[in-house]
């Protein structure tokens, strides 16, 4: 389940981005009652991205944002608890990094839903009922 930070030079420290994935790796697993389970855990994977200031818009004006993007199954996020804890946990872990400087207005998040069976787990195409029977694992 890969989560895509980007970032816009600057907003955290530098360094920092790893602190950032790893918290909101904990809230995704939290928020979807799925801390400790080592199967999903080892599934939840991550990649940053900085950008220079000159290449992050909003509304097509320059701007240094932080965009947190999710790909999951679709049973994930389906909950609007959960849309709602997580992205408010989220944009707090994100505003906190930044030592309170990052406008929470300017910290960017979405989900993007994968077709069932669209998935793969250990090189092998699942559904949603399968990743469920895996997950029921730990």
């Amino acid at each position: 389940m890969p989560l895509t930070l980007t970032l816009t030079e600057g907003v955290l420290p530098k360094g920092s981005e790893r602190h950032a994935v790893e918290q909101i790796t904990t809230a995704f697993l939290k928020h979807h009652g799925l801390l400790g389970n080592r199967t999903v855990g080892a599934n939840v994977t991550a990649t940053v991205h900085v950008l220079p200031k000159e290449a992050t818009f909003a509304g097509g004006v320059p701007v240094a944002g932080a965009w947190v993007e999710w790909k999951v199954p679709s049973f994930a996020f389906a909950e609007r608890e959960v849309q709602r804890g997580f992205f408010a946990e989220a944009t707090s872990i994100i505003h906190d990094l930044s030592g309170g400087v990052q406008p929470k207005e300017h910290i960017y998040i979405n989900v993007l839903h994968a077709v069932d069976g669209g998935w793969n787990m250990n090189g092998q195409a699942m559904t949603n009922s399968e990743i469920a029977a895996e997950a029921s694992k730990g």
